[in-house]
């Protein structure tokens, strides 16, 4: 969970200052839309608002993290938060008409009231339109935060009421910190970030076994390539296809290999710092001096085609093997 407003910053810095500047001057809107694409983190931010906004010891504009309001929102337990998602495939008029009751009530610890659909593009029509009386009749202290990754779908009366704030695709270096910061090591926090742009899914795939033994297949079949060449199609078919055993597993092997050559490539133009296989620095650059950037550039493109064979629903093996042939050559 995000603890603070600089851990925001490095990966929607626009949103942590629209927000923040909001804190300070205690002009929070009555409601927001947090829209954006899977995993761009606006769940978390949701939670770390109500924390600023209930926070008892308040360290400028980051709650503390140690008063009661702050460690009963961690625990789901706070009285005046409430968290509406989906009922089955949708949010339902009985669900908002809940909602509207508790608030109703007057403030359990204080006269603040927060709460948070998720998933608010889901509302049926009825629910919407409960929805829409609540936001037109604010009460005051009271912050509503409707998250979306399809704000469209929503009725042009729910957003017109609302502060939009849109949440950026995350940029890999952002991913890569995100996940460091889970005390996960570098090598695997740097090549989960290329995989994907959801933050929730990289934490998944970065304590996944499979995926670590996964690099590490690959890094031998690099090396299989470069030192013993004739071994190539015999690593394939004794170690390679018993772990890379479906499609999907097959396009993250093909992924993983392509960003070793990328790695080359990175290093022959320069860029070290972009490396993403860090541990094998010393390696890559004695490759990358004995290859010209034509025969790593061809070796991609030959990874990028079996990529599309692969969708083409070649033979799995058949197509391994016929592509350390081509990367062998030269």
């Amino acid at each position: 969970m995000i603890k603070s407003w600089e851990n925001v910053r490095v990966y929607q810095p626009r949103i942590t200052k629209l927000l923040t500047n909001s804190i300070e001057k205690k002009r929070l809107a009555h409601a927001y839309l947090f829209e954006g694409k899977k995993g761009t983190g606006k769940k978390d931010v949701g939670f770390l608002l109500a924390k600023s906004f209930f926070c008892d010891n308040l360290l400028q504009v980051s709650p503390c993290g140690e008063c009661r309001n702050c460690k009963r929102i961690d625990s789901g337990n706070h009285p005046d938060v409430h968290v509406v998602e989906p009922d089955g495939l949708s949010i339902k008029k009985s669900q908002i008409q809940s909602l509207q009751e508790e608030f109703a009530k007057t403030g359990v610890e204080s006269n603040k009231k927060l709460y948070i659909l998720v998933h608010a593009d889901k509302m049926t029509t009825n629910a919407a339109n409960s929805l829409l009386k609540f936001l037109e009749e604010p009460h005051s202290n009271t912050i509503a935060i409707l998250i979306t990754e399809q704000y469209h779908r929503m009725l042009n009366t729910i957003l017109s009421r609302c502060q939009l704030v849109s949440f950026q695709p995350l940029q890999p270096k952002a991913i890569e910190a995100a996940v460091m910061n889970q005390d996960i090591s570098k090598h695997i926090a740097s090549l989960v970030s290329q995989v994907t742009n959801d933050t929730e899914a990289a934490f998944v795939l970065a304590r996944d076994d499979w995926f670590a033994q996964a690099r590490m297949k690959v890094i031998k079949l690099y090396e299989v390539l470069i030192n013993r060449k004739g071994q190539a199609p015999i690593y394939i078919h004794s170690e390679w296809m018993s772990h890379f055993q479906d499609k999907e597993k097959q396009e993250t092997g093909l992924d993983l290999l392509l960003y070793l050559y990328k790695d080359l490539l990175t290093i022959q133009l320069g860029n070290e710092e972009q490396v993403i296989y860090s541990d094998m620095m010393q390696q890559l650059k004695q490759h990358a001096l004995q290859m010209t950037q034509r025969s790593v550039t061809d070796k991609m493109t030959s990874i990028l085609e079996a990529k599309r064979r692969l969708h083409a629903n070649v033979n799995p093996q058949l197509l391994m093997e016929q592509l350390v042939l081509t990367l062998q050559e030269g």
